[in-house]
């Protein structure tokens, strides 16, 4: 077995293990031993996903500058970006009214418990929607401190500060080889680091998935969210058809040897709800599969901000469906609207922990839904955040290898 396969298997392992464990927890512990458990435990995919975001930071900056630089000049960056761009809004728009054509096929909304809220992680929630506004949302996109940036992985602003940087640098040529020459090197070794890092992922999904069923009543859940959980994971089916059809449309039979090469990242995605956790491994994958370097190095930081088609399709779906559950009636043209919103709103949260909740909060109130009825989808949410962040890194794989093809930049191994 090679190693890959053998990698794999251990991730499987660790994820049933982690549900036999937490099952068994929740079962025949008191409620006092399930939340200490559960606690403790999550600190093993605590470890791992700061082991990743510690590397974060550099390797964005150091690929996305020599990428920007072995482009060349600005009218390459310019035509790469706007392919890339092309692809990002298109997705997000198909995501976003796939939400709206899902949620108002099967009314999941009506069938939701209004006991089942939880009121307290809403009342966390509701606490952050005090960043939306136009100047917090400016704050997002512009750095005031590229250092600030790095330390809070605030990826967005660091992509921009990294564009300007690369730009400049290409811009100077002769004078910006050693630092560009250095900078590479330094990317080399983070992404030695990745291997390394990524030998703690079956600890991290273990210890996230033993929390998770040691603290839900799967039970109960699927009693009053059967409805909800199984519409949006219809949503993620369907869109899962049409982003893989649309990659086979440019990638042709080279779609199968991509998704064997991204097996791993999806499955720690899935298992630790973080898509940002496989960003090192992602670019290592990719690279392997035959995208261009300096392709990946500029395209897939650019997709952690605006490409998130699992987290757009979730925006319009729950905003609508708590709509329903309070019985609050939305015409198209307001559906629209919240649609053109949270296009826009969405890419301002670039780093904000369960930022789609944060979207989805602030987005109620602004049409009329009470913002705590947030509290009605959380109990679910971390099942749906699972196929969410699965389906983010599937999405902007495809872009990744889709702009390589356009450039003409993706080799055959």
């Amino acid at each position: 077995m090679n190693k890959n396969l053998r990698f794999t298997l251990f991730i499987f392992i660790a994820m049933i293990a982690g549900a036999i464990l937490g099952i068994a927890v929740h079962q025949n512990a008191s409620p006092e031993f399930i939340a200490s458990f559960a606690e403790k435990i999550k600190l093993l995919s605590k470890i791992f996903i700061l082991l990743v975001q510690m590397i974060i930071a550099p390797l964005v900056f150091c690929t996305l500058v020599v990428g920007i630089a072995k482009l060349g000049d600005l009218k390459a960056v310019g035509r790469i970006g706007g392919k890339a761009m092309l692809w990002f809004i298109s997705a997000s728009l198909v995501s976003l009214c796939l939400g709206l054509l899902i949620v108002n096929t099967f009314h999941p909304g009506t069938y939701i418990d209004l006991s089942q809220a939880d009121t307290k992680g809403a009342a966390d929630l509701i606490g952050k929607t005090s960043e939306f506004s136009l100047e917090k949302f400016v704050e997002h996109v512009v750095p005031k401190s590229v250092v600030k940036a790095m330390a809070e992985n605030e990826i967005l602003q660091l992509v921009i500060f990294s564009i300007f940087f690369g730009v400049a640098a290409a811009g100077m040529q002769e004078i910006s080889k050693p630092v560009i020459k250095a900078l590479d090197a330094v990317s080399h070794i983070i992404l030695k680091m990745v291997t390394y890092v990524m030998n703690f992922a079956p600890l991290g999904v273990f210890g996230a998935i033993a929390a998770v069923f040691a603290t839900k009543d799967i039970s109960s859940i699927s009693k009053f969210y059967g409805a909800y959980f199984g519409s949006f994971l219809l949503g993620i089916i369907v869109l899962w058809v049409i982003l893989l059809l649309a990659g086979f449309l440019f990638l042709k039979s080279r779609l199968t040897h991509l998704l064997k090469r991204i097996v791993q990242p999806l499955i720690i995605a899935f298992s630790t709800t973080s898509s940002e956790a496989v960003f090192p491994k992602m670019t290592e994958e990719l690279e392997r599969f035959g995208c261009s370097n300096r392709i990946v190095s500029f395209i897939l930081p650019l997709g952690y901000s605006f490409n998130l088609d699992g987290s757009m399709m979730y925006m319009t779906f729950a905003s609508v469906a708590i709509a329903q559950a309070y019985g609050v009636s939305m015409s198209l043209s307001q559906q629209f609207t919240m649609l053109l919103v949270l296009m826009l709103t969405s890419k301002g949260v670039a780093g904000v922990p369960r930022a789609s909740l944060v979207v989805v909060t602030a987005t109620l109130a602004m049409f009329g839904v009470p913002p705590e009825g947030i509290a009605l989808i959380l109990p679910v949410d971390h099942f749906c955040d699972m196929f969410r962040s699965t389906t983010n890194v599937l999405g902007n794989a495809l872009a990744t290898s889709v702009v390589s093809k356009w450039e003409g930049e993706l080799k055959y191994h």
